[in-house]
């Protein structure tokens, strides 16, 4: 429960920092997907929806993919909804396939959200991302995405991937489309480029110029913090950094480059917004579109947090939630208080 408090606070801040007209909230059911088969896998799904009725409504919470879920069960979500009012609700659910209403980049966003500030990131430090290293932690879709963008969009070289299975690093560059592929196949990267096997706990610490923690949070604590050898941390990952780690962090301010987590992968939910504004709209957009419009947001929350952290120097971390907080603030003093 404490887990999923705080995801929804951080739901409430990154939806603030974005200026989307969205609040914060976040729910799951306490199962590994991976065990269940389909049969039963939908059954929960329909279930949690079913329960979920009384409080959900296209105007007042909106169900979007995270963890453990997929467009299949966005789908049922959507499917158990519609039954229910008795004709199609596509606007209940983000993240769903495009045949049924879903839009068009939806499950690339938080991927190329993160590519996107990386690459703002290199841009400002000077970096020539033909020249750098990057290492990927978690190859689901916002890991792959990212790995493939950075590899084969950015001209960085991709030196490390993982997954729950295995952690792979090679100073050579790894082929990251193969990885993909061998995935799709198998389900994990088990079998993948076995000789370059490393001690998943060693990981993160090995040298590259973009780190991306992209699996599941707390990864860098106070422990390995001090170790990190990477010049930009992109958080692509839900609270990857502890505390503990963060006070450390903040003393390599001018080492490492650290995009803050409700910054870094805010593409999700930025796309999410406009998969239930086209729902609403019953108007969807291209591909091109969305990408387009997804990087204008991150470009404006970017250069604010930048901005407000330069300003009164602090980190990039408090400089967005501060950001994120105060807009809660004002918008709860300018509604006031119903008598």
């Amino acid at each position: 429960m404490g887990e999923t408090a705080a995801l929804a606070m951080w739901m409430s801040w990154k939806c603030a920092l974005a200026q989307l007209p969205y609040g914060g909230a976040k729910g799951g059911v306490a199962v590994d997907p991976s065990k269940l088969s389909r049969t039963e896998l939908e059954a929960v799904s329909r279930r949690y929806m079913q329960e979920m009725i009384p409080f959900v409504g296209p105007h007042t919470d909106i169900m979007g993919p995270d963890m453990g879920t997929n467009e299949q069960i966005m789908a049922w979500f959507m499917d158990t909804y519609s039954v229910y009012k008795g004709y199609a609700v596509n606007e209940i659910v983000t993240g769903k396939p495009v045949a049924i209403g879903g839009t068009e980049g939806r499950r690339e966003a938080t991927g190329r959200g993160v590519v996107y500030l990386v690459e703002r990131a290199m841009n400002m430090l000077k970096m020539n991302p033909e020249k750098c290293t990057a290492i990927v932690q978690g190859f689901g879709n916002v890991g792959s995405v990212a790995a493939l963008s950075l590899g084969y969009k950015t001209g960085v070289k991709v030196t490390g991937i993982s997954d729950h299975t295995a952690a792979i690093y090679n100073p050579k560059g790894i082929d990251v489309k193969a990885a993909e592929q061998h995935v799709l196949k198998k389900g994990t990267l088990r079998a993948f480029a076995q000789d370059h096997r490393v001690d998943p706990r060693e990981f993160l610490t090995l040298p590259c110029d973009v780190l991306v923690p992209a699996a599941v949070d707390r990864v860098i604590t106070g422990k390995n913090a001090g170790q990190l050898k990477c010049r930009i941390l992109a958080e692509a990952a839900n609270g990857p950094t502890t505390p503990d780690a963060d006070l450390v962090l903040e003393n390599r301010w001018d080492e490492i480059f650290v995009i803050p987590d409700i910054l870094c992968n805010a593409g999700g939910v930025i796309v999410s917004y406009f998969e239930w504004v086209q729902g609403l709209q019953a108007f969807l957009w291209t591909e091109m579109e969305v990408t387009d419009k997804l990087f204008r947001i991150l470009e404006h929350s970017f250069a604010q947090v930048i901005k407000r952290a330069k300003e009164h120097k602090i980190s990039h971390r408090t400089a967005a939630m501060a950001i994120g907080v105060e807009r809660v603030i004002k918008a709860k003093q300018v509604r006031g208080l119903f008598p």
